[in-house]
């Protein structure tokens, strides 16, 4: 390796009864693409915020190109080349992606009155969407972009800075496997072009297959590192959580039941051509696979009332049931556990005995007031049945761990006995110890009669956990594989192929 061209040597947080980071050291050099991974809570992110100079460090050294730092400003991270892709999107709807991309740094005209030069501002972001494999361009409203399709925005955004040193937080954590390729491709060209990538990502397959260095935290310290020829699947695992893990994904334990929820010749507005039939059954999961743009997200949301259908019918145990809105859905026993957990299921600012009562409110206030009590006994059974690491249910939702977070929302179903149950990217941006607890649960209610419709842009995960997998293309069903047929080249050719079929 060439010199290091930033270090950080023996890096200390502090804070009151918290001690964040413990004597880390990292370094990367020019040119290189290199691994961070660790468990939600073990000092990622406080480590890449000493490093973006939003924070402090307590003891320790910054070294940028030979010059020794006590700390530094986000001004001096700027400076230094150093630019973030955030897994929490920094994105503004009410403005076009080119804006987006260049907020703060526009080109302006001549003259006295220094308007953004909306020519030159297209331009000069044109070149960074096409090399990204952009299908939108510099003037295409944030609004109505997808959650991956906003991704790649904030990808462009980091790019468009030359930075020497490109630091992505999850950056595939909402993209499917070929936009996934895509950005690893990016990333192998910036590689190529000089500039070093610190690549965070619970998707360890895609760290082993891109990073030429892996660097593990846990509980605030290095606890190790892995060279290229060392970087393996249950090493990984082993380095961030102390042992190995077995038995990430459940196995079905019963024989699965009748049709549960139906979908009958369902048609949404995103695909107003198609038709969606399938059927989950009780004791079931069924993942959901397709490209994104296929329309399963779109799917979830007809079926939970929070777009209107356009054609055909939902089924609960055989009898057709109206949903046109998420209340109606409730009431029959349906729920979704959201795409984007902290947009649409959660309330940031509330806490989690809040959130956990929110769903079912009434039940909670007989006469009208909340008995607040009652709601507090529901979410500390919930804490406990879930694994909720939380010190009391009365903090914020938002100061969670995305893992924790994710259990809040599990906790407002589970405790109103669901019949049917839409989890849509459940493990989105969580670590591997937390999703083994996401799938156990997901099984849990499989075993006990729940039908469980899975909504997963990760091939490994849709394998690992499904009992059947329904592949989507285009707005429609592309095929069925059941367990034995499962494989990333099965789901891929299905999502890629409309002529080809298996049921």
């Amino acid at each position: 390796m060439t010199e290091p061209y930033l270090q950080l040597v023996g890096i200390t947080k502090r804070y009151p009864g918290v001690q964040a980071l413990s004597d880390v050291s990292f370094d990367v050099a020019q040119g290189e693409i290199v691994g961070l991974i660790g468990e939600n809570g073990a000092g990622k992110s406080t480590l890449m915020k000493v490093l973006g100079g939003v924070i402090e460090p307590t003891a320790g050294v910054i070294c940028i190109a030979g010059v020794e730092r006590r700390a530094l400003t986000v001004n001096d991270a700027i400076a230094a080349g150093i630019a973030f892709v955030h897994q929490e999107l920094n994105l503004f709807d009410n403005l076009d992606v080119a804006a987006n991309v260049f907020i703060g740094r526009e080109p302006l005209t001549g003259g006295p009155l220094k308007l953004i030069n909306r020519r030159k501002l297209h331009d000069a972001v044109r070149p960074l969407l096409e090399r990204l494999g952009c299908d939108f361009g510099p003037e295409t409203p944030l609004l109505p972009l997808s959650l991956a399709q906003r991704q790649l925005v904030e990808i462009a955004k980091a790019l468009s800075l030359k930075a020497r040193v490109v630091i992505m937080d999850e950056p595939t954590s909402s993209l499917t496997i070929s936009e996934t390729r895509r950005l690893l491709s990016v990333i192998r060209d910036l590689k190529a072009s000089g500039v070093t990538v610190v690549f965070i990502s619970h998707r360890l397959r895609e760290i082993e297959e891109s990073t030429d260095r892996v660097v593990v935290l846990r509980d605030g310290h290095v606890a190790g590192r892995l060279d290229r020829a060392e970087i393996k699947h249950d090493a990984m695992i082993r380095l961030m959580i102390g042992r190995d893990l077995k038995a990430l994904y459940t196995p079905p334990k019963a024989a699965t039941g009748d049709a549960v929820l139906e979908l009958v010749d369902v048609v949404t507005s995103a695909h107003p051509a198609t038709k969606v039939n399938l059927a989950v059954h009780a004791g079931e999961i069924l993942g959901l696979s397709g490209l994104v743009g296929a329309g399963r997200t779109e799917v979830a949301r007809a079926v939970f009332g929070i777009d209107a259908l356009v054609g055909g019918r939902v089924e609960l145990s055989g009898a057709p049931v109206v949903v046109s809105t998420p209340g109606d859905a409730i009431a029959h026993g349906i729920y979704l556990v959201p795409e984007d957990r902290k947009r649409s299921g959660l309330l940031l600012d509330m806490s989690v005995s809040e959130n956990v009562s929110l769903a079912d409110l009434s039940a909670f206030a007989p006469g009208g007031l909340i008995n607040r009590r009652a709601e507090a006994k529901n979410a500390e059974e919930q804490k406990r049945r879930l694994n909720i690491r939380v010190p009391t249910v009365d903090v914020q939702a938002g100061t969670l761990s995305g893992g924790n977070q994710q259990k809040v929302v599990l906790a407002k179903w589970l405790s109103m006995k669901p019949k049917a149950i839409i989890f849509d990217e459940p493990t989105r941006g969580i670590d591997v110890g937390s999703k083994a607890e996401i799938y156990r649960l997901m099984r849990g209610l499989a075993d006990n009669g729940v039908a469980v419709l899975m909504i997963s842009s990760d091939l490994e995960e849709v394998i690992g956990v499904s009992d059947r997998v329904a592949v989507m293309r285009e707005g429609a069903i592309s095929g069925f594989l059941e367990r034995t047929q499962l494989s990333e080249e099965a789901i891929m050719r299905l999502a890629t192929d409309s002529q080809s079929q298996v049921h």
